[in-house]
C-alpha cells in the first residue's frame, strides 16, 4: 500500500481534538468526498442536496440539490470542478455533474439500484457495484460501459491507491481481488471472512471487534493516509481506531454525532477529517507547537 506524506507526523496521540458539527443536511449524509487538494469537501444526502464545505474553516460554502434524480456515493472526479453520483430515484443512473455550475455532462446507465462507486486515483476511470450482482468498469469520457463483471451477490467495490488492482466484496462475506486488464474474466483471487488483508497475497493480519453496530447499517471502515491506523464509524455516533501494524486499539473518538457514522474520510492533504450521520463533523488534530 502506498502512504501519503503529511506535514506532521500521524500517532497515537496526535487526533484528539473536535473542531465543530456544521448541521447543512436535513436528513442523513450518505456519502461524502474530499478534493484532491484537501481544501473542500462535497456531501451527499438523504434529502436530495449536495454541500460543499470549505475544510479550513469546517462551513458550508455552497449547496445543490438533485430533486429528479437523488444522490448517493458522491466522488470528486479528476476534472476542476465535477463530480459522479449515483441516483438513488428515479432510474439508478449514474450522473456526472459540474457543481460549479449545476450542469449535467453525461449519464451512465446500466444498473440497478448502485450500492458502490469508486473512481481511479489516476485516470478518467472508475468501477461501480449494484444490487443486480454486476461491478461496472466506466470512463468519464464516455456513456458506455467499458467491462463487466458477474457477481453471486450484493458487491463492494474499490481501487488501490495505485490503481493496479482493485477489490471486490460479496455479501460482507469475502473479498476478491484482480487487476484491471482482466476485469471481464473476473477475480481471480478470493479470501474469505476477512478484516484486514494483505491486498496481494491476501493473507488476513488482524479482526477488528469492539465498536457497535447493533441496529445493522453500513459502516464505513478505511486507513489513514499514512497507512499506519485503521478507522470505523458505529452507530453510537463514535470512531474506533486500531494500529495496523499490531492490530490493538488506541484510541476512541467521540464527535457526539446524533446517530450512526455511516461515513468518514481523512483530507488526503491535511492533517483533518471528517465523519458524518445526518450532521458533518471536523476534526483537528492535538499537535504541540
Amino acid at each position: 500500500m502506498v502512504s501519503r506524506e503529511l506535514k506532521h507526523k500521524i500517532s497515537e496521540e496526535v487526533i484528539r481534538e473536535y473542531l465543530n458539527v456544521s448541521r447543512e443536511n436535513s436528513d442523513k449524509i450518505n456519502c461524502f468526498d474530499f478534493s484532491p487538494n484537501g481544501e473542500t469537501v462535497i456531501s451527499s444526502s438523504e434529502d436530495d442536496s449536495i454541500v460543499l464545505y470549505d475544510c479550513q474553516e469546517g462551513k458550508p460554502k455552497q449547496t445543490l440539490y438533485s430533486k429528479k434524480y437523488g444522490v448517493d456515493l458522491i466522488r470528486y472526479t479528476h476534472a476542476a470542478n465535477t463530480v459522479v453520483y449515483s441516483s438513488n430515484k428515479i432510474d439508478d443512473t449514474i450522473c456526472y455533474l459540474s457543481w460549479h455550475d449545476n450542469k449535467y455532462i453525461r449519464d451512465f446507465p446500466g444498473h440497478k439500484r448502485v450500492v458502490a462507486l469508486s473512481m481511479s486515483p489516476i485516470d478518467d476511470a472508475f468501477i461501480s457495484g449494484s444490487l443486480d450482482k454486476t461491478i461496472r468498469l466506466w470512463d468519464l469520457r464516455s456513456p458506455n460501459c467499458q467491462g463487466l463483471m458477474h457477481l453471486q451477490g450484493k458487491p463492494v467495490c474499490s481501487f488501490d491507491p495505485e490503481a493496479l488492482i482493485f477489490a471486490a466484496g460479496v455479501h460482507s462475506e469475502m473479498a476478491k481481488l484482480d487487476d484491471l486488464p482482466s476485469f471481464d474474466k473476473g477475480p481471480s483471487k478470493c479470501i474469505c471472512f476477512i478484516r484486514l488483508i494483505g491486498a496481494f497475497k491476501g493473507a488476513v493480519m488482524y479482526t477488528f471487534v469492539g465498536y457497535n453496530n447493533s441496529k445493522a447499517v453500513t459502516l464505513e471502515a478505511s486507513f489513514t493516509p499514512d497507512s499506519q491506523f485503521i478507522m470505523i464509524g458505529s452507530d453510537d455516533g463514535k470512531i474506533h481506531v486500531w494500529n495496523g501494524e499490531s492490530g490493538i486499539q488506541v484510541a476512541v473518538l467521540d464527535g457526539k454525532h446524533t446517530g450512526p457514522i455511516t461515513c468518514w474520510q481523512f483530507n488526503p492533504e491535511f492533517m483533518t477529517l471528517a465523519s458524518a450521520c445526518s450532521n458533518m463533523a471536523f476534526w483537528l488534530p492535538a499537535i504541540d507547537d
